[in-house]
């Protein structure tokens, strides 16, 4: 049977990290986390797991981070999740299967929930990441936002059954403030790469994006929450458009 490493960067994440690294032992053979010198009770909980390599180093970007904690993997296979994340017992199990010999990446959908519902439409789901991978044949890339994934080229990827739980966000609060902090980086990469902001996308596109989210992906279909979500995307658009124009 083939063997996993699974990897895990953390900064204050005394919340979710206990749970991560639970339903990690379902499958790995060893798991690291690569911390950022935490504040809060991270470190003492990793520490009370006996497979549990937990590593500190400062931050240096997502990207950076997560290739530098793959580089220290024993074995073959990455297993790369977010300290919020959580492995069911279903995609548990099909890992297991892949586990007798594993060839390729691996991709699962991920379930997100939002103050307490799972968030079954508002584009949120499948949301399908490669998340399982050969070590030498995948690196994550992305300087401001959100970091990608690129595989080799003819590396195939197989969709597993089962969900990854996601735990995005405890409080609507939580939500406002990564917005605030997203949208600045946002800003810069737009800038980044050359674009302005102009009438239009400041003012109209936060309306389609709303107007996309809530009737066009069936956030409607959430409740109350997929309402919530719908208006906080199209704020989040607002602003980082916003603080282009006043950076450009």
């Amino acid at each position: 049977m083939d063997k996993i490493s699974a990897v895990i960067i953390t900064y204050n994440e005394e919340k979710n990290i206990a749970r991560c690294i639970e339903s990690a032992l379902k499958v790995a053979d060893e798991i690291i986390v690569l911390d950022s010198f935490s504040k809060d009770a991270t470190a003492d909980i990793c520490y009370r797991y006996p497979k549990v390599r937990f590593i500190e180093r400062a931050w240096e970007g997502y990207s950076k981070s997560k290739n530098y904690a793959n580089k220290q993997a024993l074995y073959d296979y990455i297993l790369s999740l977010d300290a919020d994340e959580e492995i069911t017992d279903e995609l548990a199990y099909a890992i297991l299967k892949e586990k007798e010999n594993l060839k390729g990446a691996y991709a699962f959908n991920r379930l997100t929930n939002y103050c307490g519902f799972w968030i079954k439409h508002c584009g949120w789901y499948p949301d399908t990441k490669v998340r399982l991978f050969p070590k030498g044949k995948a690196y994550w890339e992305g300087d401001f936002v959100h970091e990608e994934l690129k595989i080799d080229k003819g590396l195939s990827v197989k969709l597993l059954s089962g969900n990854l739980n996601h735990y995005s966000y405890y409080t609507e609060d939580e939500h406002r403030k990564r917005i605030e902090k997203y949208s600045d980086l946002h800003a810069q990469k737009m800038k980044a790469d050359g674009k302005k902001a102009d009438f239009i996308k400041l003012y109209f596109s936060p309306l389609f994006k709303f107007i996309k989210t809530y009737f066009f992906q069936l956030g409607v279909m959430d409740g109350y929450p997929g309402f919530i979500i719908s208006v906080l995307s199209a704020k989040a658009v607002y602003l980082k458009y916003k603080k282009l124009k006043a950076i450009t």
